[in-house]
């Protein structure tokens, strides 16, 4: 999508009664950490996107947000609770890509108010799977983390770098389990931001623990203390979605992880 140009955007949704903006110029921590810049910029496809949505009388509009909109002060303990709505406020998010990511919410939420159209927010935390952006500097841990396994594999490597100290903790989502968060909020009566995110808290060791298992090796761990870490502790508080939707996801991390590394083993052993 050209980002100049507010016509693709009335393009994109002419005919439609639903709109989806999945949209985001971003990767994992490694990229929203140099690339605040570009991050921000996203906030034009939003702008765009409601706009048009508003002036062709779309029925629906789902924004995608990301727990980076959470405050940073609040994700400085590993054995992280859970991250709940409120704690978005007061506002401390991410720089760049989550400062870009909470003034959208607040957009769409000036759009219901001001213009009566439907739109409905989830938080999303984490989310990986097969089909993912998995080498590049895009990549985010799950996806990264199977790379660097399976490439110590083919290449007779035994140690692995991880970044930071491995104690950092993370919730991950499949997306199979996503994309049923995304229905049922689309179709319920929720109007406020809402968590979309497992709540199985796993440190970055533990997480390539798992991926070592599937893949049948032991590999060294080199720590880079210099590179990108985001927060400490980052996990999905699921009490409101559970009290609205009774949702909550249905795939294991472990099970998650197995189907997305035999996935980017298969395009890393047999060609893209």
């Amino acid at each position: 999508m050209d980002l100049r140009d507010k016509r693709h955007c009335y393009q994109a949704v002419n005919g439609c009664s639903e709109v989806y903006d999945l949209a985001a110029d971003m990767g994992g921590m490694g990229f929203i950490e140099h690339n605040k810049a570009l991050c921000m910029l996203s906030v034009l496809i939003n702008t765009h996107l409601l706009l048009a949505s508003r002036d062709i009388g779309i029925a629906r509009y789902f924004y995608s947000s990301s727990a980076c909109v959470y405050n940073a002060e609040k994700q400085q303990d590993p054995q992280n609770p859970g991250l709940k709505e409120s704690d978005a406020f007061p506002a401390l998010a991410e720089d760049g890509y989550g400062w870009e990511k909470l003034f959208s919410e607040r957009m769409c939420r000036h759009f219901r108010e001001d213009y009566g159209m439907t739109t409905r927010i989830a938080r999303f935390h984490n989310v990986y799977g097969p089909f993912g952006t998995y080498e590049g500097g895009r990549e985010k841990a799950p996806a990264a983390i199977c790379r660097k396994v399976i490439t110590a594999q083919l290449e007779g490597k035994k140690e692995i770098v991880i970044w930071g100290d491995g104690k950092q903790t993370r919730s991950f989502m499949y997306i199979d389990d996503c994309i049923k968060g995304i229905t049922d909020i689309m179709t319920s009566g929720i109007e406020e931001p809402i968590n979309l995110g497992s709540h199985e808290l796993v440190t970055v060791d533990e997480l390539v623990d798992i991926v070592e298992e599937i893949a049948g090796v032991k590999l060294k761990r080199i720590y880079d203390l210099s590179a990108p870490k985001g927060v400490r502790g980052r996990n999905s508080d699921n009490t409101l979605i559970k009290k609205y939707l009774n949702w909550e996801p249905s795939i294991p991390l472990r099970e998650g992880m197995k189907k997305t590394y035999d996935w980017i083993r298969g395009r890393m052993t047999q060609g893209k």
